[in-house]
């Protein structure tokens, strides 16, 4: 089974809460601290990269043999999806990535949104 784990990112201090906390804690926080503009709640996607890194919904990840294509985890359609922000490439589902000796987590949507722009 996988674990269920979450980081909430907080727009007004631009910092993540403390990351890896179980459902069972995020689920004592009330729900209009987390479900308004001021935070934004990420889970964890219960994949690796190939360092070892846990992956979540909103980090950067970067594959071995591109280094001009970065893509953002997002989820949609009830999956874990690898999207191309440079659209060169159509979103992959992250399951079906080999992350053992491809992907790494270079960074999160929040911290380093500088690493999505595509360099023409």
């Amino acid at each position: 089974m996988r674990e269920i784990k979450f980081r909430v990112w907080d727009n007004e201090t631009n910092k993540f809460w403390h990351e890896g906390r179980n459902l069972a804690l995020v689920s004592l926080v009330p729900d209009n601290l987390i479900n308004d503009d001021s935070t934004v709640l990420e889970q964890y996607t219960g994949l690796k990269d190939k360092n070892g890194v846990q992956i979540y919904e909103g980090d950067i990840l970067q594959h071995k043999a591109s280094k001009f294509i970065n893509f953002t985890v997002l989820f949609k359609y009830g999956c874990y999806y690898a999207h191309d922000t440079s659209e060169i490439m159509s979103d992959e589902l992250l399951g079906s990535l080999n992350f053992d000796n491809e992907m790494t987590v270079i960074g999160n949507i929040h911290e380093n949104p500088e690493l999505l722009e595509v360099e023409e």
